[in-house]
């Protein structure tokens, strides 16, 4: 069975805070390979996936949107991942009842309710699973969320392999055989 969009945006905030809630200890240290703390992290995808709602209501053409969130410094874990629940049930609701047709500005991309959900999706699972790192929890996301991510902003992702373990290799967190890691990359957002 094929996941809407709103759906696909559920299931990964479920995924991402379930992990969040059990990554408990110093948030300041550094989330996975990144170079932000686990703390700058999940606020920064507090942000995006608040920020990716904002975008689609105002719908912007050529400007980001003034609304700005954070996750408490002094939040314990479940309180953290409560507010990235909260972040991503937002953004459901929003593309749930957001028209196909809307476009909105993204530095990537002007872009639509799939790209703006396939970027939350991204955001979530691959944040999640930074911060998952740095506190010893070995998760890996699914093929079943990371495929229609694929197929809408990384269209030149290589085929013949896992989503999952493409997803990561396209955003230079994971190793393909026989390619190298990319030196940097982007989504694209923009509609095809």
């Amino acid at each position: 069975m094929t996941l809407s969009w709103h759906e696909l945006v559920t299931a990964a905030t479920d995924s991402a805070t379930a992990l969040l809630e059990k990554s408990e200890g110093d948030w300041s240290r550094p989330a996975g390979t990144l170079e932000w703390s686990c703390q700058q992290t999940v606020s920064h995808l507090s942000q995006a996936v608040t920020g990716y709602a904002g975008l689609l209501i105002a719908q912007p053409k050529d400007r980001y949107i003034t609304l700005m969130t954070h996750i408490d410094a002094g939040a314990p874990a479940d309180a953290k991942a409560e507010g990235i629940r909260i972040a991503g049930r937002m953004l459901a609701g929003v593309v749930r009842e957001t028209s196909p047709e809307a476009r909105a500005w993204h530095p990537w991309g002007t872009s639509d309710v799939a790209g703006f959900s396939a970027m939350a999706v991204t955001e979530l699972l691959l944040h999640s699973r930074d911060i998952a790192l740095t506190f010893g929890l070995d998760w890996e996301p699914s093929d079943e969320l990371c495929a229609p991510v694929l197929e809408r902003i990384f269209p030149g992702a290589p085929t013949g392999h896992g989503a999952a373990e493409t997803l990561l290799w396209s955003t230079g967190r994971g190793d393909l055989p026989g390619l190298e890691r990319p030196a940097g990359w982007r989504w694209y957002g923009d509609v095809r």
